[in-house]
């Protein structure tokens, strides 16, 4: 299977593969300070071992036909002593430009729903900079805009985003 956990013995692949997308997927949409800003602050080590120890946050890997990472995604439970129950947030979804329009993402989506759904787990949600392009990705895949937020990161930078989030108890299974 070219999906698999992926855990502290796995951050400088992670690091590599949002080193690698980054730059390409925000070009366009944010300035090279925040760039470098926020590929710091999400992807340093200290970070990324932080969000899977303490956070809690799911991280697989997907591997190409020879065996090379190519994509990532991280998602978490929202659930707290009951509350959000059954609601799940999606934090990183990512695939290297060459990787891109083959499937990559929407595999790596459908195996995080299908393990949301074996969890008994209800809502898929999102952040998402409302000028990225894989608004559209997350549209064809069933997400919905709930909202727009703009949520202060330090450094006087801002995340413009989409909130959106997709139901699953209707889905039945993923698709």
């Amino acid at each position: 299977m070219p999906i698999s956990k992926a855990g502290i013995g796995d951050i400088e692949t992670i690091q590599m593969l949002a080193y690698a997308t980054w730059p390409v997927a925000y070009k366009d949409i944010l300035s090279l300070e925040q760039l470098q800003y926020m590929l710091e602050l999400m992807y340093s080590r200290d970070a990324l071992q932080q969000q899977m120890q303490e956070s809690a946050h799911r991280f697989i890997l997907f591997r190409d036909h020879a065996g090379t990472p190519a994509g990532f995604a991280s998602y978490s439970s929202k659930s707290l002593n009951g509350e959000h129950k059954g609601r799940y947030r999606l934090h990183k979804l990512y695939v290297l430009p060459a990787e891109q329009g083959k499937g990559t993402g929407k595999q790596l989506l459908d195996h995080l729903i299908d393990d949301i759904l074996s969890a008994k787990g209800t809502v898929l949600e999102l952040n998402v900079n409302r000028h990225n392009k894989a608004v559209h990705f997350y549209t064809n895949n069933g997400f919905v805009i709930t909202r727009e937020e703009d949520i202060h990161i330090g450094n006087g930078f801002f995340m413009n985003d989409y909130v959106m989030e997709k139901t699953l108890a209707t889905a039945g299974v993923s698709s």
